[in-house]
């Protein structure tokens, strides 16, 4: 049987984007088959590109988010930079946009100014907090809207609400982007017609605080901070072993809690003991609970204490950190890793984790080095090589 080409082989899309949430949104574009043109500031590109230099001297959140996209460098500030620009969207299928506010419509790069002129392209803003109300010229960076949606508030300890330790808010906003274009696209396929699509930061955010949201509108109390414990569940928790370790578990029935005692702890009369018997008795006397469990699991090493917990039938993680998540041994088994290229040699990405059984694999494409794809592309759009030169000598193109 012939295998299936990737699901956006043919679709172009252009971005003018930066930071994080287009980017990721594009890059999800680009692995599932979509030609991907990123649009950069010819004085240094995306400022992402400028975070750090962890990625053998490339920006780790450049590399994420940028891989199998042409680069070119324009000044858009200057008409003839501004004239490529709208040249390319008038052949692609997709316009991504992040700008801060206002910047794209001063530019004439709104999505409802583009899709107005361009009946069958789908025009993507992606803004902090949407085109209009109180807030619509807010700066937006990540751990401003994670402040914003409440996620900092249900995170952290008791004493210290913390940040998410990963740009949520633009992740999140990435992966509506990415679901509205998608969806778009289906719309396009029976209608003939694209459109605008809009999201925010802090709408995706809010989405995401769903639960606890709902625990608090419909009568509840906002969900406690608890750590790696849950608010309403014990024991459930990540407890310290012999070996410097941490365990996590999970308790979600009685039954379960009757094969921890039994099996694991070593006292089966816990199991039908009214302090902790039911999940409610359990929580009330959550301290107790968590310091049964935790002396069980302090004489044993990872490993062992593991084993034990999967034997009995009792959910249960190993607690790592990201050199550990590297060297995942299930990633591993799977074969999700892979090679990109890039300006500083071959780098290692995982997979998408949408995967399309019986097609072909995500396209993980090489990441770019500003302007690698300028003279192609402006040549691509009807400029000569004099009409390239100068744009370079004039700084408009890099």
């Amino acid at each position: 049987m012939d295998r299936l080409p990737l699901p956006l082989d043919g679709i172009t899309v252009v971005a003018v984007e930066q930071a994080v949430s287009a980017p990721f949104a594009t890059r999800q574009l680009a692995d599932l088959g979509a030609r991907v043109i990123k649009v950069e500031r010819v004085d240094g590109g995306d400022f992402a590109r400028g975070y750090d230099t962890a990625a053998r001297g490339l920006a780790s959140h450049f590399v994420w988010c940028n891989r199998g996209k042409e680069s070119i460098a324009l000044d858009l500030k200057d008409p003839r930079g501004l004239d490529v620009v709208r040249r390319l969207v008038a052949d692609a299928d997709v316009f991504v946009q992040n700008l801060a506010h206002g910047a794209a419509a001063r530019l004439g790069l709104d999505a409802a100014t583009l899709c107005a002129a361009h009946p069958r392209l789908i025009a993507v803003d992606i803004s902090g907090y949407g085109g209009s109300g109180p807030y619509a010229d807010k700066r937006a960076y990540d751990m401003l809207v994670q402040c914003e949606a409440g996620l900092v508030s249900v995170t952290g300890t008791p004493e210290q609400p913390v940040k998410a330790g990963i740009p949520a808010a633009d992740i999140a906003a990435a992966m509506y982007a990415f679901s509205g274009v998608l969806a778009a696209l289906v719309r396009r396929g029976t209608t003939g017609r694209g459109g605008p699509v809009e999201v925010s930061m802090l709408e995706a955010l809010a989405e995401w605080m769903g639960h606890p949201l709902h625990h608090a509108l419909h009568g509840g109390e906002p969900p406690a901070r608890t750590g790696l414990a849950h608010a309403v569940i014990a024991p459930y928790d990540a407890y310290p072993t012999a070996d410097g370790g941490r365990v996590l578990l999970s308790v979600q029935n009685d039954r379960e809690w009757r094969r921890l005692a039994e099996q694991v702890v070593g006292r089966p009369e816990l199991g039908t003991d009214p302090a902790f018997a039911t999940n409610a008795a359990r929580v009330a006397h959550r301290e107790r609970t968590d310091a049964l469990v935790a002396g069980a699991l302090a004489v044993l090493d990872a490993e062992e204490a593991l084993a034990r917990l999967e034997k009995a039938g009792i959910a249960c993680a190993r607690l790592r950190d990201v050199r550990e998540l590297a060297e995942h041994p299930q990633l591993a088994a799977r074969e999700r890793w892979r090679q990109v290229g890039s300006p500083a040699g071959p780098l290692k990405a995982l997979l998408p984790p949408v995967t399309l059984p019986g097609g072909d694999e995500a396209r993980m494409g090489d990441v770019p080095a500003l302007g690698q794809h300028t003279g192609a592309l402006l040549r691509a759009v009807g400029m000569t090589d004099d009409e390239i030169a100068a744009l370079r000598r004039d700084g408009v193109a890099a």
